[in-house]
This record gives C-alpha cells, sequence and structure tokens, in this order.
C-alpha cells in the first residue's frame, strides 16, 4: 500500500526591495521571501484536484503587496504577518512557513538617498504558524571571524591516516551560521524588540569569540551559544554551524625565510565542520521551529 507522505509547497526566493522615503531620507529593506504551505493537499497529488491550491503567484504577490501596505520593518514581524494571512484567510491551509534573508544596505556619503551594498553578515529569520501557535527562529549567516592567536589544536586522536601535527598556537577562523529559537508565550505571541535582540545576541557571539582561549572550535561553539542565552532571555536555544577556514603558515624555507606565525595560505576546501546546538534545561518543545 502507497500513502501520501508529509508535504508543502510554495514561492521561494520572492525578491522584494522596500524603499520607506521620509523627504529627502529614504530607507530600505531588501529581502528574499520564501513561503511554503501545507494542509488539505491530498487530492491535488492523487488527482490534480487545485481546488485546495493558492496558487505560488498568488503567494509571491500577497509578499510584495503586504510589504506595501504594511511596510516592512523586523523581519520576524513581516514573517509572522505573512504566516497568519496565509492560514488565516485559506481554509485548506493550516500550516505555513515563511523563511526571510535580509541583506543589509549603508549610506553612501552625506546623501539621503545613495546606498552601498554593506559587507556585513544576512540576517534571516523562520516563522511557522498553524492557526493557534507560532515559532520564530532568528539567525544570521557568514559572519566572518578570525583570532591570530589564543588558539591551540592538540591531544587529539592519531591512527595510521594522522599528518596533522599539534599546535600550540594557531589562526581560528570561521564563517558564523546561527539561529536561535525564541520561547514565545505558547500562542504565538512575543513581547521583543527584534532588532535589538537580533544586535545583542550578535554582539554576545562576537564577544565570546574573541575572548575564548580555544583548545578547540567545539570549545568556541559552546562559548558563542552559551553567551547568547545568558545576555538573550527570550532565546531558548541556539544552533551554530562554524566552517574551520584553515590558515596553515606557508613553508618559506627553500628562500631562506623564516615564518614566524606571520605567512599564512587561507584554504577554503576542505574544512573542517563543526556543529552543536546550547539549550536551556527547560527549553520547551521546538514543535516544527527548525524545519
Amino acid at each position: 500500500m502507497v500513502i501520501l507522505g508529509p508535504n508543502r509547497y510554495g514561492k521561494a526566493e520572492t525578491r522584494v526591495v522596500r524603499v520607506t522615503r521620509h523627504g529627502d531620507a529614504h530607507h530600505i529593506k531588501d529581502l528574499n521571501v520564501s513561503t511554503a504551505l501545507s494542509g488539505d493537499m491530498t487530492e491535488v497529488h492523487l488527482s490534480g484536484d487545485n481546488s485546495a491550491v493558492l496558487p505560488t503567484d498568488s503567494q509571491k504577490n500577497t509578499v510584495n503587496a503586504f510589504a506595501k501596505r504594511h511596510g516592512v520593518g523586523a523581519i520576524e514581524d513581516f514573517a509572522l504577518l505573512l504566516a497568519r494571512h496565509f492560514v488565516d484567510s485559506q481554509p485548506t491551509v493550516h500550516h505555513a512557513r515563511v523563511a526571510i534573508e535580509e541583506y543589509a544596505w549603508e549610506r553612501n556619503g552625506a546623501s539621503g538617498h545613495s546606498f552601498v551594498r554593506s559587507g556585513r553578515e544576512t540576517r534571516t529569520c523562520v516563522a511557522h504558524y498553524d492557526g493557534s501557535h507560532a515559532w520564530v527562529v532568528s539567525g544570521l549567516r557568514d559572519l566572518v571571524v578570525l583570532n591570530t592567536t589564543d588558539s591551540e589544536f592538540w591531544g587529539f586522536v592519531k591512527d595510521e591516516y594522522t599528518t596533522l601535527p599539534e599546535t600550540r598556537d594557531r589562526v581560528l577562523a570561521t564563517a558564523v551560521n546561527a539561529s536561535w529559537r525564541h520561547t514565545g508565550d505558547g500562542a504565538g505571541e512575543w513581547d521583543c524588540e527584534w532588532d535589538k535582540e537580533y544586535d545583542t545576541a550578535r554582539q554576545a557571539m562576537l564577544a565570546a569569540f574573541a575572548g575564548t582561549y580555544s583548545l578547540s572550535l567545539q570549545q568556541t561553539l559552546y562559548a558563542m551559544g552559551s553567551r547568547v542565552l545568558a545576555e538573550c532571555p527570550g532565546v531558548c536555544e541556539v544552533r551554530l554551524s562554524l566552517p574551520n577556514r584553515h590558515h596553515f603558515l606557508v613553508d618559506l624555507s627553500p628562500f631562506g625565510l623564516a615564518n614566524d606565525g606571520e605567512v599564512f595560505f587561507a584554504a577554503d576546501r576542505p574544512y573542517g565542520l563543526i556543529e552543536g546546538a546550547v539549550l536551556r534545561e527547560d527549553a520547551p518543545d521546538a514543535g516544527p521551529a527548525w524545519e
């Protein structure tokens, strides 16, 4: 016997740029929005009956219309607004997932209308809503950090294939990919200043990375997640993915030169990938938050 399993559909990567004009001072919100809906969708899979399907093109149009009608503040608020709309307005839709990436722009000089794309990380969020409960996960991607010292790596397992030498002083670099789950009140309401909390979580990770004397990238990961939980009471779980951007000392001896930790080769691949979660002991069930 064959049955239909879990499924969802939606419009991926709707690019929307919202310009807000306050006289000569303009502001930009640059987003990449992906929506996914699920519910009474059995017949469309089994027989091609589309009567329960809100077209993905309509989802795209909703994103653009809501950007105009409601404006775009914190991306978490915009994601929740869209998710609630799709579920509450469509009887066949029982669950909505809205994922948003935000790209930062900075003002170009003194002009109120000229901008330059920021080299900062990409801010992210994912919101789920099922008609009665909501879940929000905020995050960031590609926050590149580097310590030139205060990092070691030794005492590891050695087998017949191990060639890596132990080191008591190395460059530690990574591109932080992090997500943090908000506790909420069980009914999908938050008393949260999303932008402020984002800045707090970001700074907490940066401070932990800079201030941890690292014997392993795993130790640094735990310190970063713990620091976010300590400084963000509304966050109950942090997940981090840290690629180890290896920096190897270049052998300058053929040229009669010593290399006392000054010249490195930055390897892009292969790389170690360290991943883990740090959560409060009493963290509520995650539900679909991480899906």
